[in-house]
């Protein structure tokens, strides 16, 4: 899917699967508390500019230079941030692209994003769609959306301070605990190739959970009502369960993001282990550097994030990555 060339490069500046039909454990229906769309998302959602702090061969922009690079905008009422396709041999840092992160920060609740096209599985390539806290990895991250290189699934996956266990494992430090989706709607091409779907996300103090919803089946009902009851819902493709962990000691107060790395900690480091991209050439800096045409496609449109809470079990605050972390999160995963 190539960008629509109704495209709106006007940022707002004003910045200030599915599983068996059994029921899981909630506590009942939520009420919506943020709603960030076409009218609010640029306004919710600040853009980071710092160094990758995943060692990536990229290159973040603010919000002015991204709307004046044609990094981000608007394309068929849906938020488009997207990455350089354009430029051969790009000069250290990297190729130029964006990640954004939330002016809130969450502790609990449920986060449904609603993602009309997603960043293509493609050789150099690292997107995500996440959630992490401060003192990385002691406030914990949650990684919803995420792949690197010539991946066809979703890969989820907690990172966490010491003392965290499910059975997916240790979720400390940088190799985490998760679990890799085998349903190629779930990322990349495939996710595309049927307009992309839904990822929603529920944390609360007994679990984490996260669905997706493909374009061709829909949302559940009561999310497009205003009241979502997860507990009605089909089985998750992943939950983070047990007493393995205590989550309220070991999750809180986070941001979301969204951005799309080349290289670096994780696509980097596994490049010669990927049949497919060692192939293309001998590093993965090498290859991202000389092919922009094989980035045409790795941008994100999307129509919304809705952030619900439940009876006071949410909470956020204001704050950003400049303001709480010096404009940096500590490096992360450091993957075989």
């Amino acid at each position: 899917m190539s960008l629509s060339s109704s495209l709106l490069l006007t940022v707002l500046l004003s910045l200030g699967g599915l599983g068996s039909a059994a029921k899981n454990s909630s506590r009942g229906a939520y009420s919506l508390q943020d709603n960030y769309d076409s009218s609010s998302f640029f306004k919710g959602f600040d853009f980071f500019s710092a160094a990758d702090p995943t060692n990536g061969f990229v290159k973040y922009h603010s919000a002015v230079d991204a709307n004046a690079k044609s990094l981000a905008g608007y394309s068929s009422n849906a938020i488009y941030l997207g990455a350089d396709s354009q430029t051969k041999t790009p000069a250290k840092p990297g190729r130029d692209s964006t990640r954004v992160v939330s002016k809130k920060s969450y502790t609990k609740g449920l986060f449904v994003a609603d993602i009309a096209h997603a960043p293509e599985n493609a050789c150099g390539v690292w997107p995500a769609f996440w959630s992490v806290g401060p003192n990385w990895p002691n406030s914990g991250e949650i990684d919803i959306f995420e792949g690197v290189n010539s991946a066809k699934a979703n890969t989820m996956t907690l990172h966490t301070g010491s003392g965290c266990s499910f059975k997916q494992g240790d979720c400390k430090g940088n190799q985490g605990c998760g679990a890799n989706s085998t349903d190629t709607q779930t990322f990349g091409t495939g996710f595309n190739a049927i307009g992309g779907g839904s990822y929603a996300m529920e944390w609360t103090s007994q679990a984490i959970k996260v669905w997706f919803f493909p374009r061709t089946a829909g949302m559940p009902q009561d999310v497009a009502s205003g009241k979502p009851d997860p507990s009605a819902w089909p089985a998750p493709m992943i939950e983070f369960s047990g007493s393995g962990c205590d989550i309220d000691s070991h999750f809180k107060d986070h941001q979301l993001v969204f951005n799309t790395a080349f290289c670096g900690d994780w696509a980097g480091k596994v490049w010669s282990q990927d049949a497919v991209c060692s192939k293309l050439a001998p590093t993965c800096e090498e290859y991202v550097a000389n092919n922009p045409a094989a980035f045409k496609n790795a941008y994100w449109l999307i129509n919304s994030v809705k952030v619900f809470s439940q009876g006071g079990g949410a909470n956020n605050q204001t704050g950003s990555y400049a303001t709480k972390r010096g404009g940096l999160i500590k490096s992360r995963h450091f993957r075989n």
